[in-house]
């Protein structure tokens, strides 16, 4: 897409600005989480309102957050267009003017919060405080929490355990509401993988981040252990999902073939792991690492739905 063809303020200008390709990140935890409560819920009826008020919440916040990133990296000069390597961005390509952006992160964020407010019905007003810690996250990612290499540790959280555990929580039949180890497990193992994103943009911006003083994960470790570690987590997360199955298979009744095709199934998501780890070594350095990114997404959601799937197997 030339840049002859985006209109400042227009509407791809925005469409490129939310950055759609980052949205399975914010669905995957909400699948998972959907597809525990179904598998927990003893009529097999989940809570809709909630499940639709998580979906669109978990869309809303990471649009949020796209813009936030977007403004105060550009305000920065972070997103300087001679060194930048990843995808280009709106405010620094002139897309969309600062003053602009600024009001679009008002109005997703209180958008957001509009969304997230019903589930006070659901979850009590301690869904409050989980909103709260939510804008904040992102916030404090862009600004401060990414520059001294905390990023991954947020995303753990806040696109792992507390969508997924939250989502759970807010779809079961009141009588039964409570969180299991099981969900807990599959919740570190989806942070675990969208994390794995994480790694890809900060191992491709590793020398840019240097001279920035912007202390990531990646650049405290180094580009070995950074492979090492991105490896390590897609792995890990298979583990985890394996173990799930094993102590189902333990404590309640499932069919042999169910469990043997979720294991398949993962073993299809690790080999494309792998194979996506290969080639972020290979490649090394560069633009040519944003085909990293497009292959990663594919994974994320990929374990999304093989997660899911085996959840509602068992």
């Amino acid at each position: 897409m030339n840049e002859i063809d985006i209109k400042t303020n227009s509407r791809k200008a925005w469409f490129l600005a939310a950055r759609p390709k980052t949205l399975s990140g914010a669905a995957v935890p909400v699948m998972i989480g959907t597809a525990f409560a179904l598998k927990d819920t003893v009529t097999g009826h989940i809570l809709i309102i909630p499940a639709i008020l998580c979906f669109l919440f978990a869309f809303v916040m990471q649009i949020d957050a796209n813009f936030i990133n977007d403004y105060f990296d550009g305000l920065k000069g972070n997103d300087c267009r001679s060194t930048r390597l990843g995808p280009k961005r709106a405010c620094t390509e002139g897309w969309i003017t600062f003053p602009r952006m600024k009001t679009g992160i008002i109005i997703t964020t209180v958008l957001a919060c509009m969304i997230g407010l019903p589930l006070i019905i659901y979850g009590g007003f301690w869904m409050v405080a989980i909103g709260v810690l939510c804008v904040l996250f992102c916030f404090l990612y862009t600004t401060r929490l990414s520059y001294l290499g905390l990023g991954d540790i947020l995303v753990l959280v806040f696109f792992g355990i507390i969508p997924v555990c939250l989502t759970y929580y807010l779809e079961m039949p009141a009588i039964t509401r409570r969180i299991t180890v099981e969900v807990l497990l599959a919740s570190i193992a989806c942070g675990l993988v969208i994390d794995t994103l994480l790694i890809v943009n900060n191992y491709r911006d590793r020398d840019n981040d240097k001279k920035d003083g912007k202390k990531t994960l990646v650049v405290r470790i180094g580009e070995r252990n950074a492979e090492r570690l991105y490896l390590l987590e897609g792995l890990l997360a298979i583990l985890i999902m394996i173990c799930i199955l094993v102590n189902h298979t333990l404590w309640y009744t499932s069919s042999e073939w169910k469990i043997a095709f979720s294991v398949a199934l993962l073993i299809l998501y690790g080999t494309l792991h792998c194979h996506t780890y290969l080639m972020m070594k290979k490649i090394n350095h560069g633009k040519e690492l944003n085909r990293i990114l497009g292959m990663n997404a594919r994974n994320i959601f990929l374990f999304g739905l093989i997660a899911a799937i085996s959840a509602i197997l068992i």
